[in-house]
C-alpha cells in the first residue's frame, strides 16, 4: 500500500508541475482557431474519450477535479449541481461555468456534445475508463 501511495503522490506532483504548460489561457483561446471537423481523431465514444484526454483530463482526471474538490464529474456531483444530463454537460464544456472557461473553440463544432456523451456514460458507470 505505501508503494501505491508513493506512485499516486508522484503522479500528482508531475501533473501539478505540468499544469502551467497545458492550461489554455483566455488570451490563447482568442487567438487559437477552432478544431475543424475534418481533424477529428475518431468517431463516437472513442472521439469523446480523445477530446476529454486532450482538453479536460488536465483538471478532471478520472472524473475528479484537481482545482475544486466538489466540482467533479462524478454522478453525485453532477446531480447536486443540476448538471446530470449530456445536454447540461455539453453546455458547460462549450460555455464554461464559474471559474472554468468554455472550450467550444477547442472542441470544434460538435465536440462539446461528443465529449459530454462520453463524460455522461463514464459518470453513470462510475468512471471505469480511468
Amino acid at each position: 500500500m505505501p508503494r501505491l501511495l508513493q506512485l499516486l503522490a508522484g503522479l500528482l506532483v508531475s501533473a501539478l508541475l505540468l499544469l502551467p504548460f497545458s492550461w489554455p489561457s483566455p488570451a490563447l483561446a482568442a487567438e487559437t482557431p477552432a478544431v475543424q471537423p475534418a481533424l477529428a481523431l475518431s468517431a463516437g465514444p472513442q472521439r469523446g474519450q480523445e477530446l476529454f484526454a486532450a482538453h479536460c483530463a488536465g483538471c478532471h482526471i478520472g472524473g475528479g477535479n484537481i482545482l475544486r474538490r466538489g466540482k467533479t464529474l462524478k454522478l453525485a456531483a453532477l446531480e447536486r449541481q443540476q448538471l446530470a444530463s449530456p445536454e447540461a454537460i455539453a453546455r458547460v464544456a462549450a460555455e464554461g461555468i464559474g471559474q472554468m472557461s468554455g472550450y467550444a473553440r477547442f472542441l470544434g463544432d460538435d465536440g462539446a456534445e461528443v465529449v459530454a456523451q462520453w463524460v455522461w456514460s463514464q459518470a453513470q458507470a462510475g468512471w471505469p475508463a480511468t
